[in-house]
């Protein structure tokens, strides 16, 4: 069973910073493309950063930018956001998402496939 498990939320005060950690128990983690997704009360989940499957390509929501970092270990399984200079607007759950479209790969067919994680609480507050 494929488990994604978030780490490294808490309770930071603004302009702290905290790093998320994603393990997951995935077969051929470097076929997925990996997310950061965060949802505060009363609105929608949205996309906070991405990275594809062999790191060559980042986003950033533009609320972010210049803020947060996204990156990934391979050999790991893991994914990981350091969080910069935090604001209290970014308090939210940040959950982890897999997401893998159907592709070949030399031989080898991969289907489509998409994960999420639990989710980790971040509340940044004085």
């Amino acid at each position: 069973q494929v488990q994604l498990v978030e780490s490294g939320g808490g309770l930071v005060q603004p302009g702290g910073s905290l790093r998320l950690s994603c393990a997951a128990s995935v077969i051929n983690f470097n076929t997925y493309d990996m997310n950061w997704y965060r949802q505060a009360p009363g609105k929608e989940r949205e996309l906070v950063a991405g990275i594809i499957s062999d790191g060559g390509r980042i986003t950033y929501a533009d609320s972010v930018k210049d803020r947060f970092t996204i990156s990934r270990d391979n050999a790991k399984n893991t994914v990981y956001l350091q969080m910069d200079s935090l604001k209290p607007e970014d308090t939210a759950v940040y959950y982890c998402n897999a997401d893998r479209q159907p592709h070949y790969r030399g031989f080898d067919y991969y289907t489509r496939a998409i994960y999420w994680g639990q989710g980790t609480q971040v509340t940044v507050s004085s």
